[in-house]
């Protein structure tokens, strides 16, 4: 059951309770952020083809999807929810090669443009999220 009580809109759904302000989206394009890590990881042994794998595989495990072969990204609702995953990555490094971490806010990466060829393609969806009180 939704109902409308002035700012606010509650959503009552099996006795748990959703609470938003109106008007909030206009503040989630820049409290929303993006963590991408790029990454340059040498191949040259069969210790470091292993590294690099389970690098790879632990950035999809924590929720990162690939945008190009080194280059990841994870949506993240919050500051403090990009800081977990920033600091859960940096506990994953390999001990060789560069990687880069970084944020954007979502209005920055709302004004990304993405090719294939010559055709632009659209960006990836950002995923939905209801907040839970």
């Amino acid at each position: 059951m939704l109902e409308n009580l002035g700012n606010y809109y509650f959503l009552y759904c099996n006795d748990i309770l959703a609470i938003w302000m109106k008007g909030a989206n206009r503040l989630n394009y820049y409290r929303i952020l993006w963590v991408f890590v790029f990454f340059d990881l040498p191949t040259e042994t069969k210790k470091d083809r292993k590294f690099s794998a389970r690098f790879r595989k632990d950035l999809i495990r924590d929720g990162f999807t690939m945008v190009q072969f080194s280059i990841y990204s994870r949506h993240c609702n919050s500051r403090e929810n990009a800081d977990v995953h920033i600091k859960r990555v940096k506990s994953f490094l390999p001990p060789h090669g560069e990687v880069i971490i970084f944020t954007i806010t979502d209005k920055q990466f709302g004004m990304m443009e993405f090719f294939r060829g010559r055709k632009q393609t659209e960006p990836p969806d950002t995923p939905q999220q209801l907040e839970l009180f």
